[in-house]
Protein backbone atom coordinates (compact mmCIF):
# COMPACT_ATOMS: atom_id res chain seq x y z
CA UNK A 1 0.00 0.00 0.00
CA UNK A 2 2.58 2.34 0.79
CA UNK A 3 4.50 1.87 -2.55
CA UNK A 4 1.08 2.44 -4.14
CA UNK A 5 0.82 5.26 -2.21
CA UNK A 6 3.87 6.59 -2.47
CA UNK A 7 4.55 5.72 -6.63
CA UNK A 8 1.28 4.26 -7.74
CA UNK A 9 0.84 1.67 -10.22
CA UNK A 10 4.73 1.74 -10.91
CA UNK A 11 5.71 1.11 -7.56
CA UNK A 12 3.77 -2.51 -7.83
CA UNK A 13 6.22 -3.56 -9.82
CA UNK A 14 8.57 -7.00 -8.62
CA UNK A 15 11.80 -5.81 -6.92
CA UNK A 16 14.59 -7.69 -6.19
CA UNK A 17 14.29 -9.24 -2.53
CA UNK A 18 18.39 -9.22 -1.75
CA UNK A 19 18.78 -7.21 1.08
CA UNK A 20 20.12 -3.78 0.70
CA UNK A 21 22.94 -4.43 3.83
CA UNK A 22 24.97 -7.62 3.80
CA UNK A 23 26.14 -7.87 7.99
CA UNK A 24 28.93 -9.37 6.89
CA UNK A 25 30.42 -7.14 4.44
CA UNK A 26 33.81 -6.16 4.41
CA UNK A 27 33.91 -2.18 5.56
CA UNK A 28 34.59 0.43 3.15
CA UNK A 29 38.05 1.52 4.46
CA UNK A 30 39.70 -2.00 5.31
CA UNK A 31 38.78 -2.76 1.29
CA UNK A 32 40.28 0.54 0.17
CA UNK A 33 43.22 -0.41 2.41
CA UNK A 34 43.80 -3.82 1.01
CA UNK A 35 43.08 -2.29 -2.16
CA UNK A 36 45.93 0.36 -1.79
CA UNK A 37 48.33 -2.42 -0.67
CA UNK A 38 47.59 -4.55 -3.76
CA UNK A 39 48.58 -1.62 -6.03
CA UNK A 40 51.82 -0.87 -4.29
CA UNK A 41 52.73 -4.71 -3.84
CA UNK A 42 51.37 -6.43 -7.43
CA UNK A 43 53.28 -9.97 -6.65
CA UNK A 44 51.96 -10.16 -3.36
CA UNK A 45 49.06 -12.93 -3.01
CA UNK A 46 45.84 -12.38 -1.29
CA UNK A 47 47.60 -14.48 2.20
CA UNK A 48 50.85 -12.18 1.71
CA UNK A 49 48.76 -9.12 1.42
CA UNK A 50 46.54 -10.01 5.02
CA UNK A 51 49.93 -11.02 7.05
CA UNK A 52 51.11 -7.96 6.45
CA UNK A 53 48.30 -5.60 7.04
CA UNK A 54 47.85 -7.63 10.08
CA UNK A 55 51.39 -6.94 11.47
CA UNK A 56 50.96 -3.74 10.89
CA UNK A 57 47.21 -3.18 12.74
CA UNK A 58 46.78 -6.09 14.90
CA UNK A 59 43.56 -4.68 16.45
CA UNK A 60 42.22 -4.12 12.80
CA UNK A 61 39.75 -7.45 12.32
CA UNK A 62 41.39 -8.29 8.39
CA UNK A 63 39.02 -10.73 6.37
CA UNK A 64 40.22 -13.66 5.16
CA UNK A 65 42.85 -14.70 2.45
CA UNK A 66 39.80 -15.67 0.31
CA UNK A 67 38.12 -12.77 0.24
CA UNK A 68 40.63 -10.40 -0.37
CA UNK A 69 41.51 -12.88 -3.42
CA UNK A 70 37.76 -12.03 -4.86
CA UNK A 71 38.16 -8.03 -3.45
CA UNK A 72 41.51 -8.43 -5.51
CA UNK A 73 40.03 -9.96 -8.40
CA UNK A 74 36.84 -7.64 -8.25
CA UNK A 75 38.99 -4.41 -8.69
CA UNK A 76 40.91 -6.06 -11.72
CA UNK A 77 44.21 -6.26 -9.92
CA UNK A 78 44.45 -10.10 -10.22
CA UNK A 79 47.06 -10.75 -12.41
CA UNK A 80 45.90 -14.32 -14.71
CA UNK A 81 48.42 -16.90 -15.38
CA UNK A 82 48.52 -19.46 -17.94
CA UNK A 83 48.03 -22.70 -16.63
CA UNK A 84 50.77 -25.15 -17.40
CA UNK A 85 51.49 -28.74 -16.82
CA UNK A 86 54.27 -29.45 -15.08
CA UNK A 87 55.97 -32.20 -12.35
CA UNK A 88 55.23 -31.55 -8.66
CA UNK A 89 57.96 -28.96 -7.35
CA UNK A 90 60.82 -30.15 -5.75
CA UNK A 91 59.84 -28.32 -2.27
CA UNK A 92 63.01 -29.98 0.03
CA UNK A 93 66.26 -29.49 -1.70
CA UNK A 94 67.63 -27.88 1.42
CA UNK A 95 66.21 -30.09 4.30
CA UNK A 96 69.27 -29.96 6.48
CA UNK A 97 69.21 -26.13 6.50
CA UNK A 98 67.88 -26.13 10.08
CA UNK A 99 68.95 -22.45 11.17
CA UNK A 100 70.25 -19.67 9.74
CA UNK A 101 73.76 -19.58 8.18
CA UNK A 102 74.41 -23.37 8.11
CA UNK A 103 73.92 -22.97 4.64
CA UNK A 104 73.75 -20.01 2.14
CA UNK A 105 73.06 -19.86 -1.72
CA UNK A 106 74.33 -18.09 -4.20
CA UNK A 107 73.62 -17.49 -7.80
CA UNK A 108 73.84 -15.23 -10.79
CA UNK A 109 70.40 -13.85 -12.15
CA UNK A 110 69.97 -14.37 -15.78
CA UNK A 111 71.13 -10.94 -17.30
CA UNK A 112 69.28 -8.30 -18.52
CA UNK A 113 69.94 -4.83 -20.01
CA UNK A 114 68.45 -1.01 -18.84
CA UNK A 115 67.16 1.14 -20.95
CA UNK A 116 70.05 2.84 -21.84
CA UNK A 117 71.45 -0.57 -23.37
CA UNK A 118 73.96 -1.23 -20.55
CA UNK A 119 74.32 -4.81 -19.49
CA UNK A 120 73.39 -6.01 -15.63
CA UNK A 121 74.40 -9.26 -14.10
CA UNK A 122 72.90 -9.26 -10.30
CA UNK A 123 74.87 -11.19 -7.79
CA UNK A 124 72.69 -12.75 -5.26
CA UNK A 125 73.62 -14.57 -1.47
CA UNK A 126 70.36 -15.71 0.71
CA UNK A 127 70.47 -17.54 3.63
CA UNK A 128 68.46 -21.29 3.27
CA UNK A 129 67.15 -21.23 6.01
CA UNK A 130 65.69 -17.56 6.74
CA UNK A 131 65.78 -16.61 3.05
CA UNK A 132 67.12 -13.90 4.20
CA UNK A 133 68.63 -12.01 1.00
CA UNK A 134 72.24 -11.01 1.70
CA UNK A 135 73.39 -9.83 -1.49
CA UNK A 136 71.65 -8.02 -4.47
CA UNK A 137 74.62 -6.87 -6.50
CA UNK A 138 75.08 -5.73 -9.98
CA UNK A 139 78.81 -7.02 -11.41
CA UNK A 140 80.16 -5.06 -14.24
CA UNK A 141 82.01 -8.55 -14.36
CA UNK A 142 81.41 -11.84 -13.43
CA UNK A 143 84.61 -13.16 -12.39
CA UNK A 144 86.86 -14.11 -9.37
CA UNK A 145 88.09 -10.80 -8.17
CA UNK A 146 84.75 -9.19 -8.45
CA UNK A 147 83.00 -11.90 -6.63
CA UNK A 148 85.16 -12.66 -4.02
CA UNK A 149 85.37 -8.82 -3.25
CA UNK A 150 81.76 -9.27 -2.89
CA UNK A 151 81.47 -12.38 -0.79
CA UNK A 152 84.35 -10.85 1.52
CA UNK A 153 82.18 -7.91 2.12
CA UNK A 154 79.13 -10.46 3.40
CA UNK A 155 81.46 -12.63 5.40
CA UNK A 156 82.60 -9.18 7.47
CA UNK A 157 79.06 -7.93 7.64
CA UNK A 158 77.15 -11.28 8.82
CA UNK A 159 79.63 -13.53 9.48
CA UNK A 160 80.53 -17.00 7.92
CA UNK A 161 78.27 -19.77 6.77
CA UNK A 162 79.18 -23.40 7.16
CA UNK A 163 77.83 -23.96 3.38
CA UNK A 164 77.88 -22.19 0.12
CA UNK A 165 75.50 -23.53 -2.35
CA UNK A 166 75.68 -22.75 -6.58
CA UNK A 167 75.58 -24.19 -9.82
CA UNK A 168 78.44 -25.36 -11.28
CA UNK A 169 79.17 -22.15 -13.52
CA UNK A 170 81.98 -19.85 -13.04
CA UNK A 171 83.48 -18.38 -11.20
CA UNK A 172 81.74 -20.78 -8.35
CA UNK A 173 82.98 -24.03 -10.24
CA UNK A 174 85.11 -25.28 -12.94
CA UNK A 175 86.29 -28.32 -15.11
CA UNK A 176 89.54 -29.12 -12.80
CA UNK A 177 89.38 -31.81 -10.50
CA UNK A 178 86.54 -31.78 -7.91
CA UNK A 179 85.34 -28.96 -9.49
CA UNK A 180 87.58 -26.40 -8.17
CA UNK A 181 87.73 -22.63 -9.03
CA UNK A 182 89.72 -20.25 -7.26
CA UNK A 183 86.83 -18.87 -5.68
CA UNK A 184 86.04 -22.09 -4.15
CA UNK A 185 89.77 -22.46 -2.71
CA UNK A 186 89.05 -18.60 -0.65
CA UNK A 187 86.18 -20.80 0.95
CA UNK A 188 87.86 -23.56 1.77
CA UNK A 189 90.44 -22.17 3.39
CA UNK A 190 88.13 -20.35 5.68
CA UNK A 191 86.42 -23.77 6.28
CA UNK A 192 83.15 -23.20 4.17
CA UNK A 193 82.14 -26.12 1.84
CA UNK A 194 81.17 -25.75 -1.64
CA UNK A 195 78.40 -27.16 -2.15
CA UNK A 196 77.31 -27.85 -6.14
CA UNK A 197 73.51 -28.70 -7.37
CA UNK A 198 73.68 -31.34 -9.79
CA UNK A 199 74.14 -29.94 -13.67
CA UNK A 200 70.58 -29.57 -15.29
CA UNK A 201 68.81 -29.50 -12.01
CA UNK A 202 68.44 -25.68 -10.49
CA UNK A 203 65.49 -27.14 -8.39
CA UNK A 204 68.03 -27.92 -6.28
CA UNK A 205 68.78 -24.76 -4.99
CA UNK A 206 64.84 -23.85 -5.23
CA UNK A 207 64.55 -21.61 -2.92
CA UNK A 208 66.84 -19.05 -4.11
CA UNK A 209 65.45 -19.20 -7.60
CA UNK A 210 61.81 -18.50 -6.47
CA UNK A 211 63.30 -15.61 -5.00
CA UNK A 212 64.66 -14.94 -8.54
CA UNK A 213 61.57 -14.78 -9.80
CA UNK A 214 60.09 -12.32 -7.67
CA UNK A 215 63.71 -10.01 -8.07
CA UNK A 216 62.51 -10.17 -11.80
CA UNK A 217 58.93 -9.08 -11.13
CA UNK A 218 59.98 -5.99 -9.15
CA UNK A 219 63.01 -4.44 -10.38
CA UNK A 220 63.27 -5.54 -14.14
CA UNK A 221 60.11 -4.86 -15.86
CA UNK A 222 60.48 -1.89 -16.76
CA UNK A 223 64.01 -1.57 -16.69
CA UNK A 224 65.88 0.97 -14.89
CA UNK A 225 67.28 4.35 -17.45
CA UNK A 226 70.72 3.26 -15.70
CA UNK A 227 73.28 1.27 -13.67
CA UNK A 228 73.32 3.49 -11.39
CA UNK A 229 68.88 3.47 -10.90
CA UNK A 230 68.87 -0.14 -11.29
CA UNK A 231 71.23 -0.67 -8.49
CA UNK A 232 68.86 1.72 -6.53
CA UNK A 233 65.81 -0.36 -7.63
CA UNK A 234 68.04 -4.02 -6.43
CA UNK A 235 68.32 -2.00 -3.14
CA UNK A 236 64.84 -1.33 -2.64
CA UNK A 237 63.98 -4.43 -3.49
CA UNK A 238 65.81 -6.38 -0.74
CA UNK A 239 64.77 -3.71 2.17
CA UNK A 240 61.59 -4.35 0.62
CA UNK A 241 61.72 -8.42 0.80
CA UNK A 242 63.91 -8.67 3.81
CA UNK A 243 62.03 -6.70 5.88
CA UNK A 244 58.53 -6.09 5.12
CA UNK A 245 57.33 -9.06 2.76
CA UNK A 246 56.04 -12.00 5.04
CA UNK A 247 57.17 -15.40 3.76
CA UNK A 248 54.13 -18.47 3.80
CA UNK A 249 57.60 -20.74 4.37
CA UNK A 250 58.52 -18.85 7.47
CA UNK A 251 54.68 -18.76 9.12
CA UNK A 252 54.35 -15.37 6.96
CA UNK A 253 56.60 -13.66 9.22
CA UNK A 254 59.74 -12.00 7.72
CA UNK A 255 63.25 -13.08 6.78
CA UNK A 256 64.99 -10.18 8.78
CA UNK A 257 62.62 -11.40 11.86
CA UNK A 258 64.23 -15.06 11.72
CA UNK A 259 68.01 -14.41 10.51
CA UNK A 260 70.33 -13.75 12.97
CA UNK A 261 74.35 -12.64 12.21
CA UNK A 262 76.51 -16.09 12.25
CA UNK A 263 78.82 -16.30 15.33
CA UNK A 264 82.04 -17.63 13.10
CA UNK A 265 83.56 -14.16 12.23
CA UNK A 266 85.53 -13.20 9.35
CA UNK A 267 89.25 -13.02 10.06
CA UNK A 268 91.59 -10.51 9.64
CA UNK A 269 93.67 -12.90 7.44
CA UNK A 270 92.41 -15.78 5.46
CA UNK A 271 94.21 -18.78 7.06
CA UNK A 272 96.41 -21.21 4.58
CA UNK A 273 96.08 -24.67 5.11
CA UNK A 274 97.55 -26.85 7.57
CA UNK A 275 98.68 -30.57 7.13
CA UNK A 276 99.00 -33.06 10.15
CA UNK A 277 101.86 -35.27 10.23
CA UNK A 278 100.41 -38.22 9.10
CA UNK A 279 100.29 -36.49 5.81
CA UNK A 280 102.87 -35.59 2.82
CA UNK A 281 103.33 -31.99 1.72
CA UNK A 282 103.27 -31.02 -1.79
CA UNK A 283 102.95 -27.47 -3.13
CA UNK A 284 101.33 -27.22 -6.55
CA UNK A 285 104.10 -25.81 -9.27
CA UNK A 286 103.84 -23.53 -12.04
CA UNK A 287 102.11 -25.89 -14.81
CA UNK A 288 99.61 -27.58 -12.14
CA UNK A 289 101.96 -30.41 -11.08
CA UNK A 290 103.24 -31.43 -8.23
CA UNK A 291 106.39 -33.59 -7.36
CA UNK A 292 106.64 -37.61 -6.56
CA UNK A 293 109.62 -39.17 -5.86
CA UNK A 294 111.29 -37.13 -9.31
CA UNK A 295 108.08 -37.33 -11.13
CA UNK A 296 106.05 -34.71 -12.67
CA UNK A 297 102.23 -35.67 -11.83
CA UNK A 298 100.00 -33.15 -12.69
CA UNK A 299 97.15 -31.92 -10.11
CA UNK A 300 95.11 -28.88 -11.70
CA UNK A 301 95.90 -25.41 -12.44
CA UNK A 302 93.61 -23.93 -10.19
CA UNK A 303 95.69 -25.18 -7.55
CA UNK A 304 98.98 -23.36 -8.44
CA UNK A 305 101.26 -22.19 -5.56
CA UNK A 306 98.74 -23.85 -3.20
CA UNK A 307 99.93 -26.72 -0.72
CA UNK A 308 98.25 -29.77 -0.98
CA UNK A 309 98.09 -32.82 1.52
CA UNK A 310 98.35 -36.64 0.52
CA UNK A 311 97.19 -38.87 3.25
CA UNK A 312 98.21 -42.95 2.87
CA UNK A 313 95.29 -45.29 2.15
CA UNK A 314 96.64 -48.21 1.54
CA UNK A 315 100.68 -48.71 -0.38
CA UNK A 316 99.39 -47.75 -3.73
CA UNK A 317 96.26 -45.36 -3.37
CA UNK A 318 96.77 -42.10 -1.33
CA UNK A 319 94.41 -39.28 -0.26
CA UNK A 320 94.34 -36.22 -1.52
CA UNK A 321 93.36 -33.18 0.25
CA UNK A 322 93.64 -29.09 -0.02
CA UNK A 323 92.68 -27.52 3.64
CA UNK A 324 89.98 -30.01 5.16
CA UNK A 325 88.60 -31.33 2.14
CA UNK A 326 89.44 -34.41 0.28
CA UNK A 327 89.40 -33.49 -3.27
CA UNK A 328 91.23 -36.48 -5.42
CA UNK A 329 93.19 -40.14 -4.91
CA UNK A 330 96.21 -40.35 -6.33
CA UNK A 331 97.60 -43.94 -7.88
CA UNK A 332 101.20 -43.74 -6.47
CA UNK A 333 101.99 -46.64 -8.47
CA UNK A 334 100.66 -45.57 -12.19
CA UNK A 335 101.44 -41.94 -10.85
CA UNK A 336 97.42 -40.61 -11.55
CA UNK A 337 95.01 -38.34 -9.89
CA UNK A 338 91.32 -39.47 -9.87
CA UNK A 339 88.33 -38.55 -8.69
CA UNK A 340 87.10 -39.27 -5.44
CA UNK A 341 84.44 -42.09 -5.27
CA UNK A 342 80.85 -40.44 -4.05
CA UNK A 343 81.45 -42.72 -0.71
CA UNK A 344 84.54 -40.41 0.50
CA UNK A 345 82.99 -37.42 -1.39
CA UNK A 346 80.16 -37.76 1.06
CA UNK A 347 82.67 -38.00 3.77
CA UNK A 348 84.56 -34.90 3.45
Amino acid sequence: MKRYQGEGAQGLQERSRAPLRHPHQTPADIEARVVNLRRQRPSWGPRKLRAYLAQQDAATAWPAPSTIGALVQREGLAIPRRKRRRAPPYTQPLAHAEQPNQVWCADFKGWFTTADGDRIDPLTISDAHSRYLLRCQAVEHANTEQVRAIFEASFREYGMPLAIRTDNGTPFASRAIAGLSRLSLYWMKLGIVPERIQAGHPEQNGRHERMHLTLKQETASPPAANRRQQQLAFDCFRRQYNQERPHEALEQKTPASCYQFSPREYPARVPEPEYGDSMQVRRVQGHGQISWKHHDVFLSEVLIGEYVGFEPIDERYWCVYFADFAIALFDSHRLQIQSLPEDRQDES
